[in-house]
């Protein structure tokens, strides 16, 4: 039996499974998934009993239209090929598709949940139309039957207004990079609206509006955005990131422009209304007029002066007559008086002289002179009257009877 080597035996076993694996059709679920810096993809695809790896490199990946995630039933178109330094083989994927489902409707699920969770969709961020545009960028294909569409309905409705047509392939590789350049583009031109539309056909027709790098462009513009896209059926990612979704090209000039005659109405509207407010203005001042005109002639000088005068001569007549009546009240008191001042004076002067009589009685009682009483005398000392009870032994002091004046000392002193 022929030895072999390890080198040998594998490459042997990568010639007979290559060339009998040459195409094969495997459905499984990815498993491990690995995004490589390269751009290739590692993944394990596996049933319930067994698995087997699995490799997409970056020139198929690219191809891709949804993201390979943990979990997903897929079918994939590839062969078998062998890592001759490792001895492992694994299925070289050419083409991947979700199990059950295309690979378009699934991408467009990934991205659109992808982009709510990011809030692209919120509504509260969504930005109005302006009610009279003047300066309008049309995205689309100019050779498309959508831009006619909408140059024909601007025409018909309003047309005071400026429309420049943003050239850009609208399917097809490399549609996605060109409309997202010209949003970015557009966005700095200040126009008040911009939209991004073409005519309809299939998903893969539209799928350059499912991208997610016109979904970038058209969240982070600040001009307000119309979404313009296929038919009324069609949802395409664009109309929910958008600030306005339209069903039809047309359908969004409808939208953006006021209709000339419902203009014509309006300023007839406006004009009724106009001469109804100042009819009723007029008609209000008038009336404010006459009511100040009132006000005033109740409030004038001449009646505030007619009024002062009147009060004065109020005033004068209820001063005349309290006069009047004080001077009656004061000569009847004056009256009262001069008939009781006689009396009144005699009065007073008989009590003084009574009152004369009790003090003169009182000194006479009182004054050491004129008492006579014998034994009794008025002790003093430094010309000051004291208490007997004060004086102590060896002191000196004086003492005076109305007839004379003895001085002496304390020469004992007892109590009684």
């Amino acid at each position: 039996m022929q030895t072999l080597s390890v080198s040998a035996l594998n490459e042997q076993i990568k010639h007979l499974l290559e060339t009998s694996f040459e195409r094969v059709f495997v459905e499984g679920e990815l498993s491990r998934i690995t995004f490589h810096n390269s751009g290739h993809i590692y993944f394990t695809l596996k049933d319930k009993d067994s698995a087997i790896s699995c490799v997409m490199f970056r020139g198929n990946a690219t191809k891709l239209k949804f993201r390979l995630e943990e979990g997903l039933n897929v079918l994939v178109d590839g062969a078998i090929s062998v890592y001759k330094p490792r001895g492992s083989y694994q299925i070289n994927c050419f083409m991947i598709e979700p199990s059950g489902q295309g690979a378009l409707a699934l991408a467009y699920e990934q991205l659109k949940q992808k982009l709510s969770s990011q809030g692209y969709f919120d509504p509260q961020i969504k930005k109005p139309l302006p009610k009279f545009p003047s300066k309008i960028a049309l995205i689309t294909s100019a050779t498309g039957a959508a831009l006619q569409d909408m140059l024909r309905v601007a025409n018909k409705r309003y047309r005071n207004i400026s429309l420049d047509i943003y050239d850009v392939l609208v399917q097809g590789e490399g549609a996605a990079f060109d409309i997202s350049n010209a949003i970015k583009k557009a966005d700095l031109v200040n126009y008040d609206v911009i939209v991004v539309g073409r005519g309809g056909g299939s998903i893969e027709d539209l799928w350059a509006f499912n991208e997610e790098i016109v979904a970038d462009a058209i969240f982070h513009a600040t001009t307000p955005i119309v979404s313009a896209v296929g038919h009324e059926i069609d949802y395409l990612i664009s109309d929910f990131v958008a600030d306005v979704r339209a069903a039809t090209p047309s359908a969004a000039m409808e939208i953006i422009l006021p209709d000339n005659n419902e203009l014509y109405q309006y300023i007839d509207s406006l004009s009724d209304q106009f001469t109804h407010s100042i009819s009723q203005k007029l008609f209000n001042k008038t009336q404010e007029l006459q009511h100040l005109q009132k006000s005033f002639a109740q409030h004038s000088v001449d009646r505030k002066l007619l009024q002062h005068k009147e009060s004065i001569k109020t005033l004068q007549e209820s001063f005349n007559q309290s006069m009047s009546y004080k001077l009656q009240k004061f000569s009847l008191e004056l009256k009262n008086l001069q008939e009781r001042y006689p009396q009144a004076i005699d009065n007073r002067i008989n009590s003084f002289k009574e009152q004369v009589r009790n003090l003169e009685k009182m000194l006479e009682s009182n004054h050491p002179k004129l008492k006579r009483k014998k034994g009794f005398a008025q002790i003093s000392q430094a010309h000051k009257v004291i208490d007997l009870n004060s004086l102590e032994i060896d002191e000196t002091f004086e003492a005076q009877s109305d007839e004379v004046v003895i001085s002496a000392k304390v020469l004992q002193k007892r109590e009684i």
